[in-house]
């Protein structure tokens, strides 16, 4: 019986050579149908290659009688349902590296055009001008490159910058030594970065701490002249930021690929010559766009003929008796990872997980994926899944350590997570408690019984009278109402921690006032 697969949105005949040269498939290309036209013609299909054009809706996949793969050909896949996908035990792949070649070559073009002017002088002359001395540009050799965001992409810019005889510094929360030394790179914090480049590039998701982080205050940090390039993610920069440090002369050129809202026509920024633009063209090659037309094909004819994927997105089935008995740890084993990586601030080069209690008589690598994926989410976002987080771990050089034991100290379970990293050890031990739900009952060496939820604010201080007073009497006059409070000490008088639970985000302004009270060591806002 062939394999039957529909291609609901064009994609090139050389992209889809896997799916033609394997023995087995019926291939049906039918695009441009409605939403209920899909509906109707996806009965019957074992597989469903989409790009962007067609979204993938509930309503879609309850009308496949048959889909057992979905392959959407490029990185994102917020147009597909991934929790109906996953509801019906239908495995989402996609081509997450692709477009890295297109997407680098791209942000060091842009950079090259913004630093001789190639589009302005272009423009001068389809206007019948030969003007020479307005377009004096600068080279890039011995010039340093900051860049924001050493993944993928980051990584190919730095290697091209290299070649052009140009400094590197980068910042990445998972920047290794060893990585920047492959590189021949310096590492660098964010404000080194922005103080030491005369370019600065951003190759970082768009997330709650990376939106608009190239702002007013981050521009003030940088060297007079310098130039930025965007072509990651719109958002990262703030526009009207960016607009007004040019007018004032604080930068000399911006090359942007990306915008916070698309399509961008109308913004004041296109009315400075020191701007060039182009409309997200990073992934529009040839090359790239069969590139993960290849690979999601490669993948769905390796699923549906050996059952194996290289680039699922969703979490694939769980037999159900193992199900049964881990999933209700799903959510305290993200959380516990959610919490650590926002206490801590230092690149991880270990993650050790201890099991204890009954769990240890289970299968719970699950659980472990949960748990890199919940340490990972707050400087990778939604590109890190249960799925691709060792993987993503690996890629950065982190290693994973699971360990088990039935002695669980007075729990029926007990999850301990433990980071090391070249600052030390940082770890947080939790537990479901019958009929209350998940707990973190201890951070570092402090015990504690916090709900793992909502908003807190994460203090280390000093055990002394009048500490926790202080520190509630600032909350009030900022206006930040404390739901719930916990307090653990190693001994009286000596180093002590606080856990509060607030009612909404504790801005940064307001962290800064609890850091400078007296007997307060460090303060943290902690959103999960």
């Amino acid at each position: 019986m062939a394999f039957k697969v529909l291609i609901s949105d064009p994609l090139s005949e050389d992209g889809i050579f896997p799916l033609r040269q394997a023995e087995g498939f019926e291939i049906v290309i039918d695009t441009d149908l409605t939403p209920d036209q899909l509906k109707d013609r996806i009965k019957g299909f074992d597989a469903l290659l989409v790009r962007s054009q067609t979204t993938v809706t509930k309503e879609l996949l309850d009308s496949a009688d048959q889909l057992k793969i979905i392959g959407r050909a490029g990185v994102g896949v917020d147009n597909i349902d991934l929790d109906a996908a996953t509801e019906k035990g239908i495995i989402v792949v996609n081509a997450p590296d692709g477009n890295t070649n297109s997407a680098a070559e791209h942000t060091v073009a842009m950079m090259m055009a913004m630093a001789r002017k190639i589009p302005q002088a272009f423009n001068s002359l389809k206007n019948n001008k030969w003007d020479r001395k307005s377009f004096l540009g600068v080279e890039l050799k011995d010039k340093t490159l900051g860049i924001i965001g050493l993944g993928r992409i980051g990584a190919e810019v730095a290697r091209r910058a290299k070649g052009q005889r140009m400094n590197v510094i980068a910042y990445d929360p998972f920047l290794t030594e060893e990585i920047a030394k492959k590189l021949g790179i310096e590492i660098g914090t964010v404000d080194e970065v922005l103080a030491a480049a005369d370019f600065i590039t951003v190759h970082t998701p768009l997330l709650k701490e990376t939106r608009r982080m190239i702002n007013k205050e981050a521009f003030e940090k940088m060297k007079d002249g310098v130039q930025i390039i965007n072509c990651a993610r719109g958002g990262i920069i703030d526009e009207d930021a960016l607009y007004d440090a040019i007018v004032a002369g604080k930068v000399a050129g911006a090359a942007l690929d990306v915008f916070e809202e698309e399509p961008f026509l109308d913004h004041k920024l296109l009315t400075l010559p020191e701007v060039i633009a182009t409309p997200h063209l990073g992934a529009s090659t040839i090359e790239a766009q069969e590139s993960v037309a290849v690979d999601v094909s490669r993948d769905v004819v390796n699923f549906l003929t050996i059952g194996s994927v290289r680039n699922p997105v969703n979490l694939p089935s769980v037999s159900r008796d193992v199900l049964a008995k881990i999933e209700p740890f799903f959510d305290l084993t993200e959380k516990l990872g959610m919490f650590l990586s926002q206490i801590q601030n230092t690149v991880i080069d270990e993650i050790n997980i201890q099991y204890a209690g009954e769990l240890a008589n289970y299968d719970v690598r699950a659980l472990t994926r949960n748990t890199v994926k919940g340490l990972l989410k707050r400087n990778l976002g939604e590109t890190v899944n249960d799925v691709n987080a060792r993987l993503l771990a690996d890629r950065y050089g982190i290693k994973i350590n699971e360990q088990k034991t039935t002695t669980a100290r007075g729990f029926m379970n007990l999850i301990t997570v433990e980071v090391v990293t070249a600052k030390g050890i940082r770890k947080v031990a939790g537990t479901l408690l019958n009929g209350l739900g998940p707990r973190i009952v201890k951070v570092d060496d402090y015990v504690v019984d916090a709900i793992p939820q909502g908003h807190l604010l994460f203090i280390r201080h000093k055990d002394q009278p009048g500490a926790i007073g202080r520190v509630g009497t600032l909350l009030a006059e900022e206006n930040i109402n404390i739901a719930a409070m916990q307090v653990g000490r190693s001994a009286e008088g000596g180093d002590a921690i606080m856990m509060l639970t607030v009612d909404h985000h504790v801005e940064s302004a307001s962290v800064a006032r609890v850091k400078e009270v007296q007997n307060i060591h460090d303060a943290k806002a902690i959103d999960l």
